[in-house]
């Protein structure tokens, strides 16, 4: 394995390395000095190395090509720095994050929880059950409390969106305030895109929670869980499942 992460000098020998990769075949140690943060005369000493490996290959004056072994050798660098990276992002900071959960019980800090969401909001009680974390701060039931040193998986089934459709104002046709009242009956949430949605839920007496970026508030709560009907008029549906389809949420609309 090729760590250029072990010492200066293998990162440098990477970098400048890349460097001749990105410009060839004209290259100017100059420029590849400015990238770097080293002299001109260290870069001419560390290309005479690469073309003495075999990495490099002169073609005449500020003309070098990296050569097959080169483009081997830069692969395997790559795949230590990417795997080093992934290890910083996922196993170390992922442990030390911290984030915000509603405790369902009272918690103390230090204390493990078990998390889970509800409602669309990660929840929090003591325990050892699934996915955990640890306390980072006192918090009384209902209230917020810190959690850091995720383990484990939170299991989330996504929500389902459903879009009805109501004619716009200049049609003739009317809405079937039916379907949109056992449509939204059982929904976590309800959403309008358009006046006539609007004024269509008014009439109903059925809450909006908004009417501005519809199809976007429901792919973020779907994406938590909860299940969502937007009432909208025709006009604009296009715009609600652009938004879904961008966030990979299914829907039906009808």
């Amino acid at each position: 394995m090729i760590d250029v992460l072990d010492n200066k000098r293998a990162a440098t020998r990477f970098r400048i390395l890349v460097e001749i990769a990105e410009r060839q075949p004209a290259v100017s140690q100059g420029e590849i000095a400015d990238a770097v943060g080293v002299t001109s005369q260290a870069v001419s000493e560390y290309i005479r190395d690469l073309v003495e490996d075999g990495f490099v290959e002169k073609e005449g004056r500020s003309r070098y090509r990296v050569t097959n072994e080169g483009v081997d050798w830069l692969f395997s660098a790559a795949t230590d720095v990417r795997r080093f990276a992934d290890h910083v992002t996922e196993d170390v900071l992922g442990s030390v994050q911290e984030d915000a959960a509603v405790a369902v019980e009272d918690i103390a800090e230090g204390e493990t929880v078990t998390l889970f969401m509800d409602e669309g909001l990660l929840r929090a009680r003591p325990g050892e059950d699934g996915a955990t974390g640890v306390a980072t701060t006192d918090a009384a039931a209902s209230k917020v409390v810190g959690v850091t040193g995720f383990e484990g998986v939170i299991e989330l089934q996504p929500g389902e969106v459903d879009i009805i459709q109501v004619p716009p104002v200049r049609s003739d046709e009317t809405p079937d305030n039916e379907r949109i009242r056992d449509a939204t009956g059982s929904a976590d949430l309800v959403t309008a895109a358009g006046v006539e949605a609007v004024g269509v839920l008014r009439e109903l007496e059925i809450e909006s929670r908004t009417h501005f970026a519809a199809g976007e508030v429901a792919a973020d709560a779907a994406s938590r869980g909860l299940d969502v009907v937007v009432v909208a008029t025709t006009d604009a549906v296009g715009r609600v499942t652009d938004a879904l389809r961008d966030s990979e949420i299914s829907y039906a609309v009808r």
